[in-house]
């Protein structure tokens, strides 16, 4: 009788035992994070890297007498602007992380998610394929692209006024009052000049950065053996940057040749007009000018904010107990 009330106890204590494990994988797999997460890392980010970026829209709009070289630049805003000149326009980079980054994160992250396929060794899901990430990325950064365009513009505008001469400065004092001053002297129209080469570098810089970063990521992770940590975090955002550099250079610098062009001046050019100019007058190197300060701002942009990201996403979880 001893040995059958053994026997019967064995199988009580395994039923009792094994559906304890699976609700709580399952809810410690799925998570879904907020919206504004990419806007805010990306604000983060843009705090520690703006001398660099006002450096690249320097050199890509200097006049033919100004400084050719980054630490040249650097030197010629210190002695003319002071430290402060180093942050030109940083109201108007804020404004542009906080439309423009929010928005392209914001949706890819959220159709990533949905797009994720159920694991078929575990509770967990798998990050959708390449093509399907290249695709989410694309259609995040368009949208992206339009609804940041008037901060870009103010952006762009804001770095390169002290560059210019006094009687052609607009002297905005911040981005509110450069919104305000750009409609009532140039229209409405005129917050969406270059939306298309801002759309197609949105399109580029989104597909490339976010794409190459998930990719990166998986094969440290999956490939190399390194685990989900900012050893990781920093590896693939600074091979995320250095493809999103290289991929959005030439759109780059048309879209900043656009939105520094006065009415006068973009009057009647069209985008293959400005093209056709550009490689009369500088040849074919014009496509990588300023490449090195756009990889030494974008690099650094890339790993802050993918870093800043997943502090983000790592705060999240330990606040909701995931």
């Amino acid at each position: 009788m001893a040995d059958s009330g053994k026997m019967l106890e064995a199988p009580v204590a395994h039923t009792r035992m094994a559906p304890v494990s699976t609700p709580v994988q399952s809810k410690s797999k799925k998570v879904h994070y907020p919206f504004w997460f990419g806007g805010s890392a990306s604000c983060f980010a843009a705090g520690v890297t703006h001398p660099l970026d006002l450096v690249k829209v320097r050199l890509q709009t200097r006049a033919p007498d100004a400084p050719k070289t980054m630490v040249g630049t650097f030197g010629h805003i210190l002695r003319n602007n002071g430290f402060t000149g180093l942050y030109n326009g940083l109201s108007a980079a804020l404004l542009r992380q906080i439309t423009y980054s929010t928005t392209r994160f914001g949706i890819y992250e959220e159709l990533k998610s949905r797009f994720a396929k159920p694991s078929t060794n575990s509770s967990s899901s798998t990050s959708p394929g390449f093509l399907t990430l290249l695709g989410i990325a694309c259609a995040s950064g368009l949208i992206g692209g339009f609804v940041g365009n008037p901060a870009d513009v103010l952006n762009v505008r804001m770095q390169s006024d002290a560059a210019l001469p006094p009687a052609q400065r607009r002297n905005y004092r911040h981005a509110f009052h450069g919104l305000v001053q750009m409609t009532k002297t140039e229209g409405f129209a005129s917050l969406f000049r270059g939306v298309w080469p801002n759309s197609t570098r949105a399109i580029l810089m989104t597909a490339s950065q976010l794409t190459s970063y998930d990719i990166f990521k998986r094969l440290c992770i999956e490939q190399v053996g390194m685990g989900d940590n900012i050893g990781t975090h920093f590896t693939a955002s600074f091979l995320a940057g250095f493809v999103a550099t290289t991929v959005c250079s030439p759109v780059d610098v048309i879209k900043t040749r656009i939105m520094t062009a006065s009415p006068a001046e973009s009057r009647g050019h069209s985008i293959a007009g400005l093209l056709r100019d550009i490689c009369r007058k500088e040849g074919l190197t014009w496509t990588f000018r300023g490449w090195v300060p756009s990889f030494i701002r974008l690099g650094p942009h890339t790993i802050a904010t993918f870093i800043f990201l997943e502090e983000h996403k790592k705060l999240y979880r330990k606040l909701k107990g995931i």
